[in-house]
């Protein structure tokens, strides 16, 4: 068998046999094939598309070709969650330690951002000194000892997916659903999980604008991970807006230490209960998710998370004071430049793509994948959709390390706020449930 042949199939709009898609997974894993000819391949099956059984030959088969995470001798439920990506939607920085407050190890594997969309990992860099890039035998270890993990996917794990992501990224074959359930779902078969609970966006601010788009994103998600025996289920979530007020990565981990403080947008907290209620009943410490969620809004009043979190930062090697006094210890922006309303009424819309995009263009992501970050660059919202506001009232805050870049995006930022006489209609963030 060789690659060309494999090309050749998918381009017919032949269906693969299971043997193909391993020889696949096994040479984008060992890189025995030219990036060209991967590449031919990817937007074949974009062009093509795959069927229910190839998608789980091709997952099944990335996952198998590379590191396995061994965690079974952890005593609890492991559970993860995974989400397809938003603007402000550091929910994980969150959700990971609270969780873990009620009983369930969280394994918590993220990536970086991808275009206008944030990454966990990169957030976490933005604390002086914690790592993200652990050995299995660390994520163990912490798992065992700390109750959770936030680390990133490592050379070994799913190396498969490490080149056909990166591939996929450059050759506009990213909205590929089949490529995006087996991207997702051979790291998380890699992880030795128990449960996985999914976060799957739609909207301005999403991989996929409709929710019909998300629901058969949702629905493949969850057959592949039926096939896997894992058990998952999978949120539908509205990313019209931007999720809470902080856009950008050290605004988001202040964010998420004054939501483990007890304050914080109730957008952002409405989500965090939510799928922290689903990962309590996938690990059978919740009769449901409800039930669920209100154990995690115990713990959350408690105080108890925000130490977690605090442990969870200083066993990977981060200034655990970074906790307690964020505004000292988190990157600090040399310019801030205030972004006022242009007129009296009710904020009706933030438009979540423009925002992620005038945030990386001020250093929070990056235009290329050698570009650096800036941590302390972004966006806060002062106010979110529904709030009130006067003409001249400061809405929101920019920044960035680079005075010329903020001040193009202040007036860019226009076109991105919509305000309107009337208080518009409040609208579901938790669109709908798959299992």
């Amino acid at each position: 068998m060789n690659m060309l042949q494999v090309i050749n199939r998918k381009r017919d709009g032949l269906k693969h046999t299971q043997e193909e898609l391993d020889f696949v997974a096994q040479a984008s894993a060992n890189e025995h094939v030219p990036d060209y000819q991967l590449s031919s391949w990817l937007m074949a099956v974009r062009i093509n598309g795959m069927d229910e059984q190839e998608t789980f030959w091709l997952t099944e088969a990335m996952a198998k070709h590379g590191t396995q995470l061994k965690l079974s001798g952890i005593r609890k439920k492991r559970v993860d969650k995974h989400s397809t990506g938003g603007v402000g939607d550091g929910v994980s920085l969150a959700l990971v330690p609270l969780v873990a407050c009620a009983g369930v190890a969280v394994p918590m594997m993220s990536g970086r951002g991808l275009g206008h969309t944030g990454g966990t990992l990169d957030k976490l860099e933005s604390i002086p000194n914690l790592k993200v890039r652990l050995t299995p035998k660390k994520i163990s270890d912490q798992l065992d000892s700390v109750g959770a993990v936030m680390f990133g996917q490592g050379a070994g794990l799913a190396p498969a997916d490490r080149k056909l992501y990166a591939l996929r990224d450059a050759t506009a074959t990213v909205d590929s659903l089949p490529l995006i359930v087996s991207s997702i779902l051979s790291k998380k078969a890699a992880e030795d999980l128990d449960a996985l609970v999914m976060d799957v966006k739609s909207g301005q601010g999403a991989i996929f604008e409709t929710p019909a788009e998300a629901e058969k994103l949702a629905r493949l998600l969850i057959k592949t991970a039926a096939r896997l025996k894992l058990p998952a289920v999978a949120l539908i979530t509205d990313m019209q807006e931007p999720l809470g007020k902080a856009v950008g990565n050290a605004l988001e981990i202040k964010q998420a230490i004054e939501v483990l403080s007890g304050d914080g947008p109730h957008d952002y907290i409405e989500l965090l209960l939510t799928l922290g209620g689903w990962m309590l009943t996938l690990a059978k410490k919740a009769s449901n998710w409800e039930d669920g969620a209100e154990k995690l809004e115990r713990i959350l009043r408690s105080g108890e998370g925000l130490k977690k979190f605090k442990l969870i930062v200083a066993a990977q090697g981060g200034n655990a004071r970074v906790v307690d006094l964020p505004e000292k210890y988190l990157p600090q922006a040399k310019f801030s430049v205030p972004f006022k309303a242009s007129q009296s009424g009710f904020i009706a819309h933030w438009d979540a793509r423009r925002i992620g995009e005038a945030a990386r263009i001020l250093g929070a992501g990056r235009l290329v994948m050698e570009d650096p970050i800036d941590y302390s660059a972004g966006i806060y919202l002062k106010k979110q959709r529904g709030d009130e506001v006067e003409k001249e009232e400061v809405i929101a805050w920019l920044y960035s390390n680079n005075l010329v870049k903020m001040n193009q995006e202040a007036a860019h930022l226009k076109q991105a706020v919509t305000i309107e006489k009337r208080k518009p209609k409040a609208s579901p963030l938790i669109i709908k449930v798959i299992r």
